[in-house]
């Protein structure tokens, strides 16, 4: 059967810093490649002359500045450079230089969750919790992304090694694990030692064969690997352990000691109707729309118009719904080494993956079934659970005693 599976965001909304409202030190990158601030002498005002100096040596203006200095911005062409230098109405060339916006960010979705006063004191700077493996079922992960520590993985999909070529492994990777070295953002469990397990291709599709094939890889390693992330999903039901397909894939995996996390998905509708969301032997996570990280519900929407503190709009729900975490406007890291803001049950789902592991840590040898119970008991219900749209709210993912 080739049923095909889908991500589960809602949609991409930013790039780089608009997450959360933070304050940085710019750090110089190194020079730019043929790129130069040039000032005229103060008898030749820049905003005349711009237009005749691009003529003139065949530059290609990118600014033009006419209160704090009196010249522009430009490319040019190397071979130009130096007529440019002799050219007698410049008093000056300076090279132009890389920066970047170097600080971290604790994401308003680690805030809620109580992520800053658990175990991990996620984005105090203590370093990582690099003893924790956590397998992250998606697009892949981006290896080099200086701020996660991915440790192995396996390609199931497309591509050629286990790579994310899409962006959203990446993203809720960051939302995991995520380091806490004073850049970019930290995760639930800084630092964790992650997996990337390549099932969908660079669209964000795949089908159950690719999925089997992840779920089987972990399955393996399940010395090792006690947590997986699966925020992703397709059509389907509950068909029980012995299906001889995706369900019993999980069951054999969750009888081997491996948590599953699966995102409720983005239908706005039941989850009883969407796998892996349906099945018993996981925790299914249902997405809050939160804004600030606190509770009380008095935040202005940012990224979406859902209303601060409620059930999100798209997120399904239903009695296979097992916790809910914020999955709005979650800020977290992405492909290239950057970052970005994105909404939709995939994002509540690691916040949960996160909490997961920092309980089998600090207790080893529970059980699937208890790790679920131990996160359900530690919930709340500090938010207005009565928008959820069915009559079996939630405990919102709590995770200050783990």
């Amino acid at each position: 059967m080739t049923t095909t599976f889908r991500l589960l965001y809602w949609v991409l909304v930013s790039w780089l810093g608009t997450g959360s409202l933070v304050l940085a030190e710019v750090v110089d990158r190194g020079p730019i490649p043929d790129q130069y601030i040039i000032t005229m002498k103060s008898s030749e005002p820049a905003s005349g002359r711009a237009a005749e100096m691009e003529k003139l040596h065949g530059l290609k203006i990118a600014h033009v500045y006419d209160h704090v200095l009196n010249g522009f911005a430009a490319h040019v062409p190397p071979e130009r450079l130096q007529a440019l230098l002799k050219d007698s109405r410049v008093a000056s060339v300076v090279q132009d230089r890389y920066v970047h916006a170097d600080a971290q960010t604790v994401p308003t979705g680690i805030e809620r969750i109580f992520g800053d006063i658990s175990s991990a004191e996620s984005g105090n700077g203590s370093g990582s919790v690099s003893n924790i493996n956590i397998a992250v079922i998606d697009t892949g992960i981006d290896l080099k992304h200086p701020d996660l520590n991915v440790v192995g993985g396996k390609n199931c999909s497309t591509g050629r090694n286990y790579a994310d070529g899409n962006g959203h492994g990446t993203h809720v990777a960051g939302t995991i694990g995520a380091k806490d070295n004073g850049v970019g953002v930290v995760g639930v469990v800084p630092g964790a030692r992650l997996w990337s397990i390549r099932v969908l291709d660079n669209s964000g599709n795949g089908a159950w064969s690719s999925i089997i094939c992840g779920i089987n890889f972990v399955k393996q390693n399940a010395r090792i690997i006690k947590v997986a992330n699966m925020s992703l999903g397709g059509d389907g039901t509950d068909t029980g352990c012995d299906d001889g397909g995706l369900h019993q894939a999980i069951c054999n995996a969750v009888n081997a000691g491996v948590t599953f996390v699966v995102a409720a998905g983005n239908d706005g509708g039941d989850a009883a109707n969407h796998v892996p969301a349906a099945f018993d032997e996981v925790i299914t996570v249902s997405a809050l729309a939160d804004f600030d990280g606190l509770d009380g519900g008095s935040a202005a929407a940012t990224c979406r118009t859902d209303e601060d503190d409620t059930f999100a709009d798209f997120s399904n729900y239903g009695a296979d719904v097992d916790v809910i975490a914020p999955g709005v406007c979650i800020y977290s890291t992405w492909k290239g080494s950057s970052y970005a803001t994105m909404s939709g049950t995939s994002m509540a789902t690691p916040h949960v993956t996160g909490a997961a592991a920092l309980y089998i840590a600090n207790n080893p040898g529970k059980s699937p079934a208890e790790v679920k119970a131990a996160l359900q008991g530690a919930g709340n219900l500090d938010w207005f659970y009565d928008t959820d749209p069915d009559a079996f709210p939630e405990t919102l993912l709590d995770v200050d005693s783990f």
